[in-house]
């Protein structure tokens, strides 16, 4: 089969199409024939050697992936067949004609749906339904603050808020962002490159601050970040855009609010960890205030990807039919296969609205 390749670590000219063995579906995996897959900053910080796929993962480019069902390894329970229309949660191997994926982390794509608008969902509305589910526990009424509210895992975060009957606001750094995400819903948008988010969030929520800040900056908006948290906020740290090195005293502040900082991965939680802990591991720094380390493979309980894409398919998946309120994903462009590395070069441009999706021949 065909698979986007790099031989080296580098910028986006060292990518190429190459001729790999085709994948055999092992215990429990089906085969997906690869119809769409769609670029993750992941797929950019692998690429520059930053980011390596977990031990035993595919070395293939490619986090996300929709197609069909083209074999069931041994063991396969019976809920797939030849042919389903599916989307999958991927470790990695999603650019490449074929890619081979636990059971449990297939989903089906809905009705009406493309493959190339499905392949946009997995990753980042995963990994959104698990930072405000499983991480934050958003409730109805709680004001959540969105970093990166274009990005893909914005658009989704911005409409599963609204799916759970709270408020959206978010950041962006150009007005044409800003625009596309109140068309989503969010209910208050700041350009960080120009205004003080913080102090507009204050205002905003009338000075009590935001109950749930999901964050994928890091050092250059943490201080800010805490300005407008709530008492007894929720700051869910899944990304380091801009590093994170932090200067000042982040720990009498977090403990003059009662605040939790929460830590998430998504990719490095692994379908075959070791240990039946399902929990996050709280340190008490001092009392009344706490740093949660959600756990990486080592420390997570085997099935949790699987449980994260069952409960997404039960409460999130119908309502991107004809259900209301109705999700949906949002593209932002879509390349070929051989043309990966100028997707590679349009997203560390940063302009892109939505996702940037890939199409394989």
């Amino acid at each position: 089969m065909f698979a986007a390749y790099f031989d080296c670590p580098g910028g986006p000219e060292n990518l190429y199409m190459k001729q790999v063995t085709k994948p055999h579906p092992g215990e429990g995996e089906v085969l997906l024939q690869v119809s769409a897959s769609a670029l993750n900053r992941a797929d950019l910080l692998q690429r520059r050697g930053k980011y390596p796929p977990p031990e035993g993962a595919s070395d293939i480019l490619g986090l996300e992936a929709a197609g069909r069902v083209a074999g069931l390894g041994p063991g396969c329970t019976g809920r797939w067949k030849i042919g389903d229309a599916v989307m999958a949660l991927l470790s990695g191997g999603g650019q490449a004609q074929y890619v081979t994926v636990p059971e449990g982390h297939l989903m089906p794509i809905p009705k009406d749906m493309t493959f190339i608008q499905a392949a946009a969902i997995p990753e980042a509305w995963l990994t959104a339904f698990q930072l405000l589910h499983f991480i934050g526990k958003v409730q109805e009424g709680e004001t959540v603050l969105i970093h990166a509210g274009a990005s893909g895992v914005g658009i989704a975060a911005i409409q599963l808020v609204r799916l759970a009957k709270a408020i959206p606001i978010v950041t962006a750094g150009t007005p044409e962002k800003l625009k596309a995400t109140a068309s989503l819903g969010a209910a208050a948008g700041f350009n960080y490159k120009s205004e003080d988010f913080s102090e507009k969030v204050l205002e905003f929520t009338q000075g009590s601050g935001v109950d749930i800040i999901l964050d994928c900056v890091g050092s250059s908006h943490w201080e800010k970040n805490l300005s407008c948290l709530s008492t007894d906020g929720r700051w869910i740290i899944y990304g380091l855009l801009s590093g994170g090195e932090v200067h000042g005293d982040l720990l009498a502040r977090l403990l003059s609010k009662r605040a939790s900082i929460h830590t998430s991965l998504l990719r490095s939680r692994d379908n075959e960890a070791s240990s039946g802990n399902q929990q996050p591991v709280q340190l008490d720094l001092k009392a009344g205030v706490s740093l949660i380390l959600t756990p990486a493979l080592s420390a997570l309980s085997p099935q949790y990807k699987a449980r994260l894409v069952s409960a997404f398919t039960a409460q999130a998946l119908p309502h991107f039919g004809a259900t209301l309120p109705r999700l949906r994903p949002l593209l932002d462009s879509v390349y070929p296969l051989h043309r990966l590395a100028e997707a590679h070069r349009a997203m560390e441009l940063g302009t892109n609205a939505g996702k940037i999706v890939i199409e394989v021949p």
